[in-house]
C-alpha cells in the first residue's frame, strides 16, 4: 500500500522470481550457517522455511532481506525499475531497500511501548516523509483491516500478544512492502492465537511475497510451500497449492 491507498494493489501471478539467490553461503568463523542455497522465491507466494535449530533458517532470512551480506553469492531483488543485487549493496543502501520495499514482522513484535498503536504503525510511513496526519489515517486503515479497530490509541502494553503481533502485520504492510520477512511469528502465542494471527498474516499479504520462518508444521502447513534445511543446505522444497 502506498501512502495514498487503503489496500494493496493486486499483483502479477507467482510465475515470477521476485528474489532469488545463487551459491549463497553465510560463514561465522569456523560455522557454517549457509552452504550454497540456491531459491527462488515467486512473486505473491507465501513460502515457509523450516529446519531444526541451526539449520540456517533464519540466516538464510537475513541475507534474503539484505539484514546481513553473504560470505559469497548472489541476493537479487527484481524489481519494475530492474534487478536489484541485494548482496552487493553498502550498508546504508540496504538499510534504504529494507525501509522502502521490505516489511518485517518478528517474534517479539519489537514494537515500540511508549507508542501507541497507530503511531507505531504510522512510523514506517513517517520515515518515509508522509507527514504525520497522513500516516496515522492510513495506519489506522490497515489496524481496522487487521481487526483492531477502536484499539488505535492503545499503548503495546494494553494489547493481547495476539493483538500486538497484528499492530506488527499492520506496520509491515503499510508501506506497500513487496516482500515481507515473518521470523517465528507466532512463537510466543498459543495455539489458537497462533492461528488466527497466521490467518491474518496470510490475508494482509494476498498478492505480496510472504517468507515465514517457523519450526511450527502448523504454521507451515498454512502456506503454499515449505522449504526445509539442513545444515545450511535445501532438503526439502514443497509446494503445498497454488
Amino acid at each position: 500500500m502506498t501512502a495514498h491507498a487503503t489496500t494493496p494493489p493486486p499483483l502479477a501471478p507467482a510465475t515470477v522470481a521476485v528474489l532469488s539467490t545463487r551459491g549463497l553461503t553465510k560463514t561465522y568463523g569456523m560455522t557454517t550457517a549457509l552452504a550454497g542455497v540456491d531459491l527462488d522465491l515467486l512473486t505473491g507466494q507465501s513460502v515457509a522455511i523450516m529446519g531444526a535449530s541451526g539449520s540456517g533458517k533464519t540466516t538464510l532470512l537475513h541475507c534474503l532481506a539484505g539484514i546481513v551480506r553473504p560470505s559469497s553469492g548472489r541476493v537479487v531483488l527484481s524489481t519494475s525499475q530492474g534487478p536489484i543485487e541485494v548482496s552487493a549493496l553498502p550498508d546504508g543502501q540496504r538499510s534504504r531497500l529494507r525501509r522502502e520495499r521490505l516489511g518485517f514482522v518478528f517474534q517479539e513484535g519489537l514494537l515500540i511501548p511508549e507508542l501507541t498503536a497507530v503511531e507505531n504503525v504510522a512510523m514506517a510511513l513517517m520515515l518515509r516523509g508522509v507527514g504525520r496526519a497522513a500516516a496515522e489515517h492510513h495506519a489506522a486503515l490497515w489496524l481496522q483491516h487487521l481487526g483492531l479497530a477502536g484499539m488505535e490509541d492503545r499503548r503495546i502494553g494494553q494489547l493481547s500478544g495476539g493483538q500486538a503481533q497484528r499492530v506488527a502485520i499492520a506496520r509491515a504492510q503499510v508501506t506497500g512492502a513487496e516482500v515481507v520477512f515473518a521470523d517465528e511469528p507466532t512463537g510466543a502465542l498459543d495455539h489458537d492465537t497462533s492461528r488466527d494471527v497466521m490467518q491474518a498474516l496470510l490475508h494482509a499479504t494476498v498478492g505480496r511475497t510472504l517468507v515465514v520462518v517457523t519450526h511450527d508444521d502448523a504454521v507451515a502447513a498454512q502456506c503454499a510451500r515449505v522449504i526445509r534445511l539442513r545444515d545450511g543446505r535445501i532438503v526439502g522444497d514443497t509446494v503445498e497449492r497454488s
